[in-house]
């Protein structure tokens, strides 16, 4: 089953890119991979002081995910899977990118800001050439029809 591989941060173009993910997954049979990166700064303290950080990020990952998965199985008819990583995000995304052969495209979401479309954004497609799978970039300010209607 060719899965999409879309990641769960706190941005609101995040949003939009797991609605695409989800629909599209429901579309062509597919599975959702939601993936979220710990980056490594957040650890830089006491090793008890981190280890009690790291388990408060694991714990609103997984909340925030429940929210998604239950949104995607009652709606969608798609039951995805999370996957925590710790690291850098870009380098942790293309990581399992290659360590996952069922993903089959990667969706992320384009912010909307004078800032651009986004740190993930602008990296990953730098990077794009050298992917073994295609990137989906979904715009932040598309509305839930408009995402209805093209996946």
């Amino acid at each position: 089953m060719r899965k999409f591989l879309v990641v769960l941060d706190d941005s609101r173009e995040c949003l939009n890119a797991m609605r695409f993910a989800a629909m599209r997954a429901a579309h062509t049979r597919g599975g959702v991979e939601i993936l979220a990166v710990i980056p490594p700064e957040e650890f830089n303290h006491w090793i008890g002081v981190g280890d009690i950080m790291r388990e408060e990020s694991r714990e609103r990952i997984e909340a925030h995910f429940e929210v998604f998965a239950k949104w995607m199985r009652d709606k969608q008819g798609v039951d995805p899977e999370l996957v925590i990583r710790e690291g850098e995000p870009v380098s942790e995304i293309i990581s399992q990118v290659h360590d996952d052969p069922d993903i089959g495209v990667l969706v992320l979401g384009a912010g909307t800001g004078k800032k651009g479309p986004g740190p993930l954004v602008t990296q990953l497609t730098k990077n794009s050439g050298s992917l073994p799978i295609p990137i989906t970039i979904v715009p932040g300010d598309l509305s839930k029809e408009r995402l209805e209607s093209i996946t």
